[in-house]
């Protein structure tokens, strides 16, 4: 596995790096991505971390690896310009002014030529680092849980909803989009969407049903089925965007991107013979 950090000046990227290395610290430098890529290639069941990551053409080489994936690091302007005073003072060196702060953070993210804030937008995992307190980004870090092998390869639940994802986004509902996977032993049998008609649960031997964070499952719509032996469970994917936040803050906010999208999903799970389903 191998993990990219990037993001905006002084937002964390090195600490980050440095806690998930830090059983097996071990630095390793290469003139080419190439190098770096075929290293990773021969190396993939092990965990690597790179903050070397300059424009998108260095991106794309690296997403060719599935065993590679990004991660944006992010913290508030203030802070990070706050951070930049403490690490100038400690080094000797004049601060720069706020204005001059900001000009340097826009030369870093917007610049057309070197701005990094198209990699940014492509990460698929989101940190939002608004402590100074390496135990509370550690805490946080636990938590986020980065080295999880199901982000390379998704767990069969997580598949199956991504499945139902795609199929949400046929709905032409004007109120709530809402996506099916009907599956047997790990197959899938057919895939729908709201709008089309409507399979009752009970009439084709579903024994499982996995509902999305977002879809309302009242006792109501648990009551038959449930009588029919059909099971129902929560799914809740891995998370995709933490905030990190000041100690002193009594709640932490947390975004699941994944349960921020428009779509309501649905995964179904059928044992038994198959029936008809017309």
């Amino acid at each position: 596995m191998l993990i990219g950090l990037c993001g905006s000046m002084l937002a964390g990227k090195q600490s980050v790096a440095a806690y998930l290395v830090d059983h097996a610290p071990e630095c390793i430098a290469f003139t080419k991505v190439e190098e770096l890529v075929d290293f990773i290639t021969k190396r993939w069941q092990q965990r690597w971390v790179t903050t070397d990551i300059w424009d998108e053409s260095v991106l794309e080489k690296l997403l060719r690896r599935p065993s590679f994936f990004l991660v944006s690091v992010d913290a508030p302007l203030s802070l990070r310009w706050q951070r930049c005073e403490r690490r100038c003072a400690s080094d000797g060196q004049p601060s720069p002014s706020l204005a001059e702060f900001v000009a340097r953070n826009d030369h870093h993210l917007y610049d057309q030529k070197v701005g990094l804030a198209r990699l940014i937008d492509r990460a698929e995992v989101r940190l939002v680092n608004r402590s100074d307190n390496l135990e509370q980004l550690h805490h946080t870090l636990e938590e986020l849980d980065l080295t999880n092998e199901q982000r390379l390869r998704p767990g069969w639940d997580q598949y199956f909803m991504q499945l139902a994802s795609l199929a949400a986004q046929r709905s032409n509902c004007m109120k709530r989009r809402v996506g099916s996977v009907l599956v047997r032993e790990k197959r899938v049998i057919s895939t729908g969407y709201n709008g089309t008609p409507r399979i009752k649960i009970t009439q084709v031997g579903i024994s499982e049903v996995v509902y999305s964070h977002g879809y309302g499952m009242d006792g109501e719509v648990r009551r038959n089925p449930a009588k029919q032996g059909s099971n129902f469970a929560n799914f809740l994917p891995l998370e995709e965007a933490l905030y990190c936040w000041n100690p002193d803050r009594e709640n932490r906010l947390t975004e699941n991107l994944s349960n921020s999208a428009q779509f309501t999903l649905l995964l179904v799970v059928i044992s038994g013979p198959q029936k008809d389903m017309t």
